[in-house]
């Protein structure tokens, strides 16, 4: 094929660019990686930390605001990205059952500001303490209230870590240790999304075919394919698991083995103690240390337990200053909380009897605002890609 230039003389056709890329010498900027996923884990964890630690309302709603927020400028365009919605819907049923159980059951917080009377319903000399209806007071729904929203924010945090980091990338940063139950938590996680397909697509072959898809029926007659596609799925993918060698392990000495048996129960035991303590005013002078000298007996444990799994790891996420960032802005939330508690636990618990509405601290709510930084230093989430703007050959 020839074609002429600008003087007229004939010439090789040049090829064209494919659409989308840049001119000849124009360079590429490549992409930014994207964040460890430990380190939104961290920042996620150590923001739910913080909402345990209080009880105030107008504190729990700005942690979730900025959790909220976060999610919605750095969360990525996968299915996965999706689960943040859920976790909401969890903690707004969370907060409605809370207080329905509060106004069925009753609250052991007295209160004088009674705002309806339900009639209640006798019961036997054995249930002594329990109630059903009666009144309901003002005191006794905003106990119930502030408890709730502080779960509430809870779920929201963890739901924000779901939302923003990778699972799989997730599992290639666990330890040797803890790679195989990685392993079957990420498969049992990534297969519930293809069930919902599986779903989705066979109650639109039924409807198409006029059959009904709802109600009993359609569900029987649905659940069974799903189930069946399920299986082979899972036969598939253990034989292609089987296939590349995974389980394998390495034998190591029987003294090692206790020992890392005896490290990694004994650090387990001891971040449960130290966070009960942290989590109980009693216990907020051995919380801190338990939990600590816990977490070193069960890194200790882990890093033996790795030495049985012998296995290379592909481009690992490397953990830059952005990780430490972002991990030590939601450990200043939690770190600052918690001071916060001790120095004015007033403020951070407002108390209901007798009921006074709650105030805003100042300089906890600045500190809540320092989750915010990973908004700031982790960069933007790929766009997602349309499949109808595709060059095609």
């Amino acid at each position: 094929m020839r074609e002429t230039d600008r003087s007229g003389r004939p010439g090789l056709a040049r090829p064209r660019p494919e659409r989308g890329t840049p001119p000849a010498g124009v360079p590429v900027p490549r992409p930014r990686r994207a964040l460890h996923p430990g380190a939104w884990w961290l920042w996620a964890l150590a923001l739910g930390t913080a909402a345990t630690r209080t009880t105030n309302p107008l504190l729990l709603a700005l942690l979730i605001t900025v959790s909220g927020y976060v999610v919605a400028v750095r969360r990525p365009h996968t299915p996965w990205a999706r689960s943040y919605g859920a976790f909401v819907k969890l903690a707004a049923a969370v907060l409605v059952l809370r207080l329905a159980f509060a106004i069925v059951l009753g609250s052991p917080i007295p209160g004088t500001h009674i705002l309806f009377t339900l009639p209640e319903v006798p019961l036997p000399d054995w249930a002594q303490g329990i109630r059903l209806g009666g009144r309901v007071t003002a005191e006794g729904l905003a106990f119930a209230l502030y408890d709730a929203l502080r779960l509430a924010a809870l779920l929201i945090c963890v739901g924000a870590a779901n939302a923003l980091a990778s699972p799989s990338r997730l599992l290639k940063s666990l330890p040797g240790a803890l790679y195989e139950l990685g392993v079957a938590v990420v498969v049992a996680l990534t297969f519930a999304p293809h069930l919902i397909a599986d779903v989705r697509r066979l109650r639109a072959a039924r409807r198409l075919r006029g059959r009904p898809d709802k109600g009993v029926r359609g569900l029987v007659q649905v659940g069974l394919p799903v189930l069946e596609g399920a299986l082979e799925r899972s036969v598939s993918l253990a034989a292609a698991m089987d296939a590349r060698g995974y389980g394998r392990t390495v034998e190591v000495p029987t003294a090692v083995r206790r020992t890392t048996a005896a490290l990694t129960l004994g650090g387990l035991l001891g971040v449960c103690a130290g966070t009960y303590g942290l989590l109980t005013a009693a216990g907020g002078s051995y919380g801190l240390p338990v939990l600590l000298a816990g977490l070193a007996s069960a890194l200790a444990g882990l890093w033996l337990g790795g030495r049985r799994s012998v296995r290379t790891r592909y481009r690992p996420d490397p953990w830059d200053a952005r990780a430490w960032l972002v991990s030590a802005s939601g450990a200043a939330v939690a770190a600052l909380l918690i001071l916060a508690g001790s120095l004015d636990p007033g403020s951070l618990d407002p108390g209901v009897v007798p009921l006074e509405p709650p105030t805003l601290p100042l300089w906890p709510a600045a500190a809540v605002l320092l989750g915010l930084l990973p908004a700031f230093v982790t960069p933007a989430p790929e766009a997602a890609r349309d499949p109808r703007k595709e060059p095609t050959t």
